[in-house]
């Protein structure tokens, strides 16, 4: 019997599905490899986010005083520069407490060069009381010589023990009147007496509450949140308006916790703004990372201790530092959304959280500084203007002087009895 062999014929439509599959096959390995590629080569390095927003500095405009507003410069989105006033407060009470300070200073001024000038009178003074008690003790002692021979009678010797004691009291009664007014002047000088430094801070404060009723922009930027209005009486620390720096801008990315491990300060980052799309691109560096998460210093934080907690991935605000030129070519307002990606190949193996000083330019302003120097100008004039000698009155006080010397004993060689 004959032996045949039958071979099943293959199936056309069989052989069609291997030649569309096996291709489509194939190049979806080489997508996963090249994919694993990447991934070990590149994305592995990256870690990136959108949640991330622009945050900046809002600088509040404060009074320091109660005042009732009688003018607003500036107004929401306007643009303002540094020292630009921004509000002005009714100045009348100010004013007026700077005239009765002024004039208490020049007051004060003139009392104490009275001082000085007493004092000056009152030495003078006891050198005249001393001159006299030398002139009598000499007439004294010469009476005594008299009287011890006969030539002058008891009575007159008498009288001149009496001139004496009488000089010697009127010594001392000019020397403790010379010692209580030296101890209001000693070691001073006209500009440094207590007197006149206490009437020169008054001055300088109310010098100061006048300027403060001009409130000026601390810093250059726009305008946001104006809330105040003509007329309304305001007072220390109420929120008037804010301005704006938008050179000052930053972004705060909001990573998940396991994207942190190999993040390190210094390492650059890639922005993109929803505003201009991704064919802009910034360039950053990451400076710091939040003390806490998020949910940590919300309003109302989680208490994982209750029964209703569940556990979820938490986010970290994580500081980056755009570049200046790029922000001043494409500026950016606060609370626009950013998409951020952090190369952390660099510094991979740093501290996490570097306990590093920053070494960044403190920001600061001196808008302020102008009122105290011309508070302390506006003083210095005063008392300049108080200290110095009219011509007439500066002759008068020599002629007196003169006067004086003139007519003490010391001058005349002393007075004698014959």
């Amino acid at each position: 019997m004959d032996t045949t062999t039958t071979q099943t014929p293959k199936s056309p439509s069989g052989s069609r599905r291997w030649r569309i599959l096996g291709p489509l096959i194939g190049g979806v390995a080489l997508l996963v490899v090249g994919y694993g590629l990447y991934w070990a080569q590149v994305l592995r390095y990256h870690q990136g986010t959108d949640d991330a927003y622009v945050g900046g500095n809002v600088v509040q405009i404060t009074p320091q005083i109660s005042g009732t507003v009688i003018g607003i410069g500036a107004d929401d989105t306007q643009f303002v520069k540094a020292g630009q006033p921004l509000v002005r407060l009714d100045q009348a009470d100010a004013k007026v407490a700077l005239d009765q300070a002024e004039a208490q200073l020049a007051r004060t001024v003139r009392d104490v060069r009275n001082l000085f000038a007493t004092t000056s009178q009152l030495d003078a003074a006891v050198e005249v009381r001393q001159s006299d008690l030398d002139a009598a003790r000499k007439d004294l002692v010469r009476r005594q010589q008299l009287g011890s021979t006969g030539a002058i009678s008891g009575e007159e010797l008498q009288h001149a023990r009496d001139a004496v004691k009488s000089a010697q009291a009127s010594l001392l009664a000019a020397q403790q009147q010379l010692a209580a007014t030296r101890a209001r002047v000693d070691n001073t000088t006209l500009e440094d007496h207590p007197q006149v430094r206490d009437a020169a801070a008054a001055v300088h404060n109310a010098y100061l509450q006048l300027s403060r009723t001009e409130l000026p922009a601390p810093v250059t930027g726009f305008v946001a949140r104006r809330n105040v209005q003509l007329g309304q009486r305001v007072g220390p620390g109420a929120a008037l308006m804010a301005v704006v720096p938008l050179d000052q801008v930053w972004v705060d990315a909001n990573f998940k916790e396991p994207q942190l491990a190999r993040m390190r300060v210094g390492q650059p980052v890639k922005l993109t703004a929803d505003l201009y799309g991704t064919k802009i691109v910034y360039h950053g560096t990451v400076v710091g990372f939040g003390a806490g998460t998020g949910s940590a210093f919300s309003l109302l934080p989680a208490q994982n201790a209750t029964g209703n907690w569940i556990k979820i991935v938490q986010r970290v605000p994580v500081r980056i530092a755009l570049d200046a030129r790029e922000v001043a070519t494409h500026p950016l307002q606060i609370g626009l959304s950013m998409r951020a990606d952090v190369d952390v190949r660099q510094g991979a193996d740093g501290a996490r959280l570097p306990q590093v000083a920053s070494t960044a330019t403190p920001w600061s302003t001196d808008v302020y500084g102008t009122g105290d120097a011309r508070a302390d100008a506006r003083v210095r004039s005063i008392i300049a203007a108080n200290q110095v000698l009219s011509p007439r009155l500066a002759a008068r006080v020599a002629a007196d002087k003169g006067m004086l010397a003139d007519n003490s004993p010391r001058s005349s060689g002393g007075r004698h009895l014959h």
